[in-house]
């Protein structure tokens, strides 16, 4: 092979691999990084039964959105769980849904939800027939 074409190769091949790589969609992540040790974690919990509603896609595309605007930038970030299954083979569902809202300190949360409480309570009826349980907890890890 002509010496010039092997290294007309090598700087080619030596040009493509310093190219920075290509930055990718990764939303999961950036999210799991926003989480860190010592912040505050609002779950909520909808509790399932024979008689409880729940629409997924209206908590999912208008009540958390909604949730995140009223909070501002108090809120750092957000997720939503879909139950499945209970623990146990056969066992029962325990919740239909689980929302989490993450925040850097608790008066954070206190200061953001508060003047808030009644709006995001009288969008409940939209998606579920059910009292959600409400976990204040601080991240460990």
């Amino acid at each position: 092979m002509n010496p010039k074409v092997i290294l007309a190769l090598i700087v080619i091949g030596t040009l493509v691999s310093c190219e920075p790589p290509q930055p990718e969609s990764q939303p999961a992540q950036e999210q799991v990084s926003a989480i860190r040790k010592g912040m505050i974690k609002v779950t909520i919990m909808y509790p399932s039964s024979d008689t409880s509603r729940f629409d997924m896609d209206y908590y999912s595309t208008k009540h958390m959105p909604m949730v995140a605007r009223l909070l501002g930038d108090s809120l750092k970030t957000l997720g939503i769980d879909k139950g499945i299954a209970g623990g146990a083979p056969d066992a029962p569902l325990p919740y239909m849904a689980i929302g989490y809202l993450y925040f850097d300190r608790l008066s954070a949360y206190q200061n953001s939800i508060a003047p808030h409480v009644d709006e995001i309570r009288s969008d409940f009826p939209n998606y579920t027939n059910v009292r959600p349980v409400i976990l204040v907890s601080e991240v460990i890890e």
